[in-house]
């Protein structure tokens, strides 16, 4: 039910506390007292047979008592007793509770069956739940304390959001003593309802909410949690602090990929895919939460280090020295500036160390100069207390100067007291201070991957050069008769049959059950060539000696067969051994890679790059990444390697052709996507060169599933069902299809085609041209909460974008906004009308009950058209526009016959809407 009910949560206007008491040190009193005594302005209706009035107010022996309309119920009592209660509130219909009781599913096989049952009413009853076993909710914006924590918390912009009850006591004291302020601070419990995923949804719309901070055991609901951060983190900044980080958390694994994909870099992976910045400490998360909050994230890594000591500045480097990073180098402009205003015998480079007796003056022009700089991205300022030295002037001067700063500023004063005063000009000034140069640095690289993350999510991906073209038929079949034959494994020939059914080239490969057909194999590819054995049971070849490499002729082919049958053998005699695999001798590759994916329980397919060969899991060089896969994320999948740096070409050694390398992996992606049997797929190696790739051994791991691709995908893939040919009412034969992240330059060209009256009636403003961040946002999108459909062109030598409709749903995925424009030359068409019917049609088939929209009054030809498809249109009062709003059900059909569509006046369009993040 996503956010559905839950503004009766934080904002209720009545609320009932059952259980209520006015027992020392009961949860029904600590409820109480905060309710009453925080300055919550609303209704509230104490439950509990046993007293006639509490804290003032009238008492009632059941929810079913209270004649007035309740928001919320609070519920204190036993965990046995919450079901009948919520089944009270379905009858009174309650919005929703707050289950304070312990004894859930925590408490053993009765605790879960209990659970099941709420969970049953509440659903049925349409009341939200938060809980069991949690501490509450405080809402500092409507004095709301429905909890029986010892405190409210201080006032802010900066959510919370909690599994675990303890440690929000905890944080709660600190951040008074800190005086961090909340906007929403919640304590979820067990998650039986409403989970992160809601609650980012929710405050995702609220504007009282700067940034997100989330303490996360584990998770619920995947997919609803990824839609949900990667639509909220691209407005707001979400920080997560996830326990769990030890090595016990592995699994155990059959191939090279499943070694190396843990659990917990699996988090990191899918935290980075939705744009979160992840901590590892509750310092680090409020710090965090704050700065991102106030200051600019940086633009890039180039961070220059000003210190007036030169231990701390090398105390800085060291730190970024540990995340591979280095201090951005100053170009000679900039030198030349500072030369003008430092000591003769400063630094001269980064860290810029201006001397022990630098003066306010002296730090002002240094920060001015670096700010100005422009390969400096990041400021981070050091101050140690020395004898000529005031820190107070020089924090004083240098606030003077960052107030309006470009950049992200960091300072560190470091000591106790001569340094307090300091610290507090830059905490009221919203400048980030620190004690250490290692805990700024530690911030600014959370912000600058924090930042990279969202770039991800921004970018236009580049095409492929080639269409991708699969053999589905191809690869279904060969992964059934595994299944069908009860196999857990494919062979080495069917996992290359496999991937070579998807695009991904293979090293030629023959089966040989004799000697002699080993030979014949040998013969016709030419030596030298290489020896596997080939058999069901054994995993990794190596591991029994089964590969005998760089064979020149017959006799060596003979030797080979024999002695890797019998290392199999001797090493594990249970395997069914099948002969020998020939393949030919690659010469003259310098890398060998690994490509893979493993299926995560939590996350489902997750991709694998990094350092290939026998190595791969001592090395432990490689980086994952969540499916679907483009260019600029497979790009970024490789970039996170250390062995990226050898690909590009080091020193005498050339590198390789990156595209290919990008191309398998997005093959590979397509494939799991494709396929939820696969459970594991290693590719190892994977031989790049130049001007090919190869991949020399495969294995797969498959087992039967019942999932319906790709709802196994914790990320939506492209929906290609929702393609369609279709000519319009003009004899345009034109293709209908969901947009695609690189539909960046194509949204650019029909942009262009569209005359300024066009684009007032879509935008209803001026627009000169669409920036980056909204291209961005019209094309990559997330297939399970918006329709996005275009009009292609085909014809020519290169597609053409005629038009496109949006629908921007709401998170519950019931209600949607729409906006449709078409280029200029291709109005009157019949292709507005054609966009329109089929992404109606696609929402009604989705269970979308509403869609609705703004029009200009002026735009005669989009209003009859909403007319005939069935909007109502209605004018909005005060605001000179019109709403057109329609109720949708499946098998929706217009009102009308669409081809007859009306001739058009100029933008042939529908106007943007007015709620957060809405893309025009």
């Amino acid at each position: 039910m996503s956010i559905f009910n839950l503004e009766k949560i934080f904002k209720p206007s009545a609320i009932a506390v059952v259980g209520a008491s006015r027992r020392e040190n009961s949860v029904g009193e600590a409820v109480m007292r905060n309710l009453t005594q925080c300055g919550y302005e609303g209704s509230i209706f104490p439950v509990n047979p046993k007293y006639e009035e509490l804290f003032g107010l009238t008492t009632h022996a059941s929810i079913r008592d209270i004649e007035a309309p309740l928001d919320l119920a609070v519920i204190t009592t036993p965990i046995e007793t919450v079901p009948s209660i919520v089944e009270a509130c379905a009858s009174r219909q309650v919005g929703a509770a707050i289950i304070l009781s312990a004894g859930g599913k925590e408490a053993g096989d009765e605790g879960r069956a209990i659970e099941a049952r709420i969970r049953e009413i509440a659903y049925r009853g349409k009341v939200r739940i938060i809980g069991p076993n949690c501490l509450g909710v405080l809402c500092a914006g409507v004095n709301l304390n429905a909890s029986f924590a010892n405190h409210m918390t201080l006032p802010g912009r900066l959510a919370f959001i909690s599994q675990s009850g303890a440690l929000c006591t905890a944080i709660l004291d600190i951040a008074l003593h800190e005086r961090i302020g909340f906007s929403h601070f919640v304590s979820i419990g067990s998650m039986l309802d409403v989970d992160f995923g809601d609650i980012i949804n929710y405050l995702g719309n609220d504007p009282e909410v700067s940034s997100i901070a989330l303490y996360v055991e584990n998770l619920s609901n995947f997919r609803k949690f990824m839609g949900a951060a990667r639509a909220v983190s691209r407005v707001k900044p979400i920080v997560v602090l996830k326990s769990g980080r030890s090595p016990a958390g592995a699994r155990a694994a059959a191939s090279h990929t499943g070694a190396l994909a843990g659990e917990d870099a699996v988090y990191d992976a899918a935290f980075k895919r939705a744009g979160i910045a992840r901590v590892q400490t509750i310092e680090e998360l409020f710090d965090c939460a704050e700065l991102m909050a106030k200051q600019p994230r940086p633009g890039g890594p180039g961070l220059a280090i000003i210190t007036n000591a030169g231990g701390p500045g090398v105390m800085a480097a060291d730190a970024l020295a540990l995340y591979g990073m280095e201090p951005v180098t100053l170009n000679a402009a900039t030198i030349a500036r500072l030369d003008e205003c430092l000591p003769r015998y400063w630094s001269r480079g980064n860290p810029v160390d201006i001397i022990g007796d630098a003066t306010p003056d002296r730090y002002r022009d240094a920060v001015r100069i670096c700010m100005a700089a422009p390969e400096v991205n990041s400021l981070l300022v050091i101050l140690t207390p020395q004898a000529l030295t005031n820190p107070t002037a020089v924090a004083e001067s240098v606030t003077r100067i960052l107030e309006r700063r470009r950049v992200s500023i960091f300072t560190v004063w470091m000591g106790a007291g001569d340094v307090e005063k300091g610290r507090e000009i830059f905490n009221r000034a919203g400048i980030p201070t620190y004690e250490t140069p290692e805990r700024a640095v530690h911030a600014f690289m959370t912000m600058y991957r924090y930042s990279r993350n969202l770039e991800m999510l921004q970018e236009i991906p580049p095409k492929l050069p080639r269409d991708l073209r699969f053999n589905q038929r191809e690869a279904s079949e060969i992964i059934q008769k595994g299944l069908e034959e009860g196999r857990k494994f494919l062979d080495e020939v069917e996992s290359k049959r496999l991937l070579a059914a998807y695009g991904i080239p293979v090293n030629p490969t023959e089966a040989a059950r004799s000697e002699d057909e080993a030979v014949a194999g040998a013969g016709a590819m030419g030596y030298p060539v290489v020896v596997k054995i080939h058999a069901k049971g054994i995993s990794h070849k190596t591991d029994v000696d089964g590969v005998m490499l760089n064979l020149r002729n017959e006799s060596d082919v003979r030797r080979a067969f024999r002695q890797v049958v019998e290392n199999a053998l001797l090493t594990q005699p249970d395997a069914e051994i099948l002969g020998v695999t020939v393949q030919p001798m690659l010469k003259g590759h310098l890398y060998e890679l690994i490509v893979g994916s493993v299926r995560d329980r939590d996350f489902g397919p997750v991709i694998l790059f990094g350092m290939g060969g026998i190595m791969a899991e001592v090395l432990k060089d490689r980086a994952l990444a969540l499916p679907p896969l483009n260019r600029l994320l497979a790009r970024r999948l490789m970039e996170d390697t250390r062995v990226f740096q050898l690909l590009k070409g080091y020193r005498n050694r050339p590198g390789i052709n990156l595209l290919l390398v990008e191309e398998v992996l997005i093959r590979l992606s397509h494939l799991v996507a494709d396929f939820p049997q696969i459970v594991e797929l290693d590719v190892n190696p994977l031989v790049p060169g130049r001007d090919q790739v190869w991949a020399v051994d495969a294995r797969v791991a498959i087992e039967p599933s019942e999932i319906t691709p790709p709802m196994h995908l914790v990320i939506s893939s492209y929906p290609v069902q929702h393609e369609k040919q279709v000519v319009t009412r003009g004899g345009i034969e034109v293709l209908l299809r969901p947009v695609k992240p690189e539909d960046g330059p194509l949204l650019v060209d029909l942009f262009n085609t569209l005359s300024p009256t066009s684009i007032y009636f879509r935008f209803f403003r001026p627009i000169k041209y669409l920036s980056h961040e909204m291209l961005a946002r019209f094309t990559q999108i997330d297939y399970d909460r918006d329709i996005v459909l275009v009009a292609i062109d085909q014809r020519g030598e290169s597609e053409t974008m005629l038009g496109v409709v949006r629908l921007m749903g709401d998170p519950d995925a019931t209600r949607a906004e729409f906006a449709i424009v078409v280029g200029d030359p291709w109005q009157g068409k019949g292709v507005g009308a054609a966009l329109l019917e089929h992404c109606l049609s696609i929402a009604a088939d989705r269970g979308m009950r509403e869609v609705w929209g703004y029009v200009l009054p002026e735009n005669t030809t989009m209003l009859a058209l909403g007319r005939k498809v069935g909007f109502s249109v209605t004018r909005v009062p005060g605001a000179g526009e019109f709403e057109l709003r329609i109720a949708l059900y499946p098998g929706w059909t217009p009102d009308a016959d669409l081809s007859s569509e009306p001739a058009p006046i100029p933008g042939d369009s529908c106007g943007k809407g007015r709620r957060w993040g809405s893309p025009p």
